[in-house]
């Protein structure tokens, strides 16, 4: 196979990465802003709760993940890893559920807040939409056994994730817990 020598990956493998990365964005797009027929100020609070749970646990899994490698215990960072992993995508699924039932959800907040609130916002989608190829190249690199690649981009992935996880709860905060 061809493909970059210091990761070992193909070419086939990065643009099924980039497929799945911009399918993700598209479908996350698409339910938030294409589907008809909802009202964003109608919503039950239990879906928007379980999200802002999910990204606090992926944050400790990630936290934990991090104290265990550095403390050189390689099976249980991957254990807590992939918790994370399993946390953020089960975010995404619930995310998508509760977008599609009620749309996007206006922030209600003036003055101030509402420029925090966007600060804390733009970073955080910037930071979703480049999350998903760096967790997806981080962990197939660990499972393929190429921990200098791995290390090198978990690098970049770790911070990022935690700052995405991290600003997800704050946004649900803001959004849903700030008076108008």
């Amino acid at each position: 196979m061809a493909g970059d020598a210091s990761t070992g990956e193909s070419i086939a493998f990065r643009w099924l990465v980039a497929g799945v990365s911009v399918l993700v964005c598209l479908v996350v797009a698409v339910v938030l802003y294409a589907l008809p027929g909802r009202d964003g100020a109608e919503h039950s609070p239990l879906l928007p709760t379980i999200n802002a749970a999910l990204n606090a646990t992926a944050t400790a899994c990630l936290v934990v993940g991090y104290v265990l490698i550095r403390r050189g215990r390689r099976q249980a960072h991957r254990v807590a890893m992939l918790m994370a992993l399993t946390f953020s995508a089960a975010f995404l699924v619930t995310y998508l559920v509760h977008h599609a039932q009620v749309g996007s959800v206006p922030f209600q907040g003036r003055g101030a807040i509402r420029a925090i609130y966007l600060a804390v916002l733009l970073p955080h989608i910037l930071g979703a939409i480049a999350i998903v190829p760096l967790a997806l190249l981080t962990v197939s690199r660990a499972f393929a056994g190429r921990f200098a690649a791995h290390r090198r981009i978990a690098r970049i992935t770790l911070p990022l994730w935690l700052v995405v996880s991290v600003s997800g709860v704050v946004v649900y905060a803001l959004l849903y817990h700030w008076p108008a």
